[in-house]
Parts: C-alpha cells; sequence; structure tokens
C-alpha cells in the first residue's frame, strides 16, 4: 500500500504469471497487457518467417488466454490482436509491426475512453459531494486514468470539493490498498473504511453519491 513498483515482463510467461497473480488486474489493464504479451510471443518466432511469427502469435494467445478465465477484455484483445495478425499476412505487411501497432492502439483507444468516463462522470458530482467507493478501477486497472475512479479525479482537477469514502473491499483489500493509495496520491480528500461501515456513514448523511468497480451491475 506504500510502495509503486513496476514489473520488466519480457516473456509470454511473465506477462502470463503477471495476470495471474493480480499483479495486473482490472479489465482495461489485462486486456492491454495481454495485447502487448501477444506481440512479445510473436517475435520470440524471430523475423524471417512470416508463418512462424503467425504460429508463435497463436501459441502466445492460446497460453495468455488460461491466465484469467473470467476477464472478458483478455480474450477481446487477443482475439483483436490474432485479427491484426491475419489481416497483415493477407495484406503482406511486416507483421510484428503490424502487431505492435495494434497493440498502441489498443492502450491509446483505453486511455482515451478513460478520460471521457472521467469528462462525462464528473458532471454528475457536485462540490462538496461525499463519495462512497467500492473496489478500485483508477488508473492501476487501466491504461492510464482510471474508469470509475476517473469520475473522482476530473471532478477533483476541475476544483469541485469531495469527501470520499473508500471501502476495504474484501478479501482481497482492492480498495484499502489501492484505490485508497490513488485517492491521497492525488490530492483527494480521503478516509478508508472497513466494508461494514458503509451503511453507517450513509445513515450520516455522509455519502450522496456512490462509484463502484465492476465487471457487470444488475
Amino acid at each position: 500500500p506504500t510502495r509503486f513498483v513496476e514489473i520488466d515482463c519480457n516473456d509470454v510467461e511473465s506477462v502470463w504469471q503477471a495476470i495471474k497473480r493480480l499483479s495486473v488486474r482490472g479489465a482495461p489493464a489485462i486486456g492491454v497487457a495481454a495485447a502487448y504479451g501477444a506481440v512479445i510471443g510473436a517475435r520470440s518466432a524471430g523475423t524471417a518467417d512470416p508463418a512462424a511469427v503467425r504460429e508463435a502469435l497463436s501459441q502466445a494467445a492460446a497460453h495468455l488466454a488460461t491466465s484469467r478465465p473470467t476477464a472478458v477484455n483478455l480474450f477481446w484483445a487477443l482475439d483483436r490482436m490474432q485479427a491484426a495478425g491475419d489481416a497483415a499476412l493477407a495484406h503482406r505487411e511486416p507483421l510484428l509491426e503490424s502487431l505492435l501497432r495494434e497493440a498502441h492502439a489498443i492502450a491509446a483507444e483505453d486511455r482515451a475512453m478513460c478520460r471521457a468516463i472521467g469528462r462525462h462522470g464528473a458532471e454528475l458530482l457536485a462540490d462538496g459531494d461525499g463519495v462512497l467507493t467500492h473496489c478500485n478501477a483508477g488508473g492501476l486497472a487501466t491504461a492510464d486514468y482510471g474508469t470509475a475512479l476517473a469520475v473522482i479525479f476530473t471532478a477533483h482537477e476541475q476544483g469541485k470539493r469531495l469527501r470520499v469514502f473508500a471501502d476495504e473491499t474484501r478479501p482481497l483489500l482492492q480498495g484499502a490498498r489501492l484505490t485508497a493509495w490513488e485517492l491521497v496520491g492525488r490530492g483527494v480528500d480521503a478516509t478508508l473504511i472497513c466494508d461494514n461501515m458503509a451503511a453507517q456513514v450513509m445513515k450520516e448523511g455522509r455519502i450522496q453519491k456512490v462509484v463502484v468497480g465492476a465487471d457487470r451491475i444488475a
């Protein structure tokens, strides 16, 4: 909770391990990591034989797909990389260059979407609002800025004074270890609470909005 550590992944297995052990977590971040992992896998076959590079891409994608079977972005990104490989071969374009360009595009699109979520979502927060968060959907879970937390980050940058209560989010404590750290790092007034205190701070009238990082809302 007090250190930011970057991990260099230089082969497919290290990318697989990073996703599997939750060093990479959050749907957008998983998709971006998988895209670049696919490039690393394809590159392992060298550059001389396009067919060998394409086969290495397929093998890398198949292996990376087993790292997190429930991650939709993982399969979406890998399918997109496979399609980029097929298109490059069909048009006789440099395969590795095309794959790296596609991975860069996936990362750039995520950054743009995060910023857009922040711009639109910040309109829902008023100056002085109390906001409850659960789980983590900040920059650590994406390519750049965050999805759900982007709403708070943008409102804060607009000068809105917010008081954020971050649920710890058991059992992995994403709220305590990640969300609280990100909020404090950006200068947002944040208080970490245990999960079963959420009802109490609502009862006390401290919460006007709730921001949740989740794969699906029903």
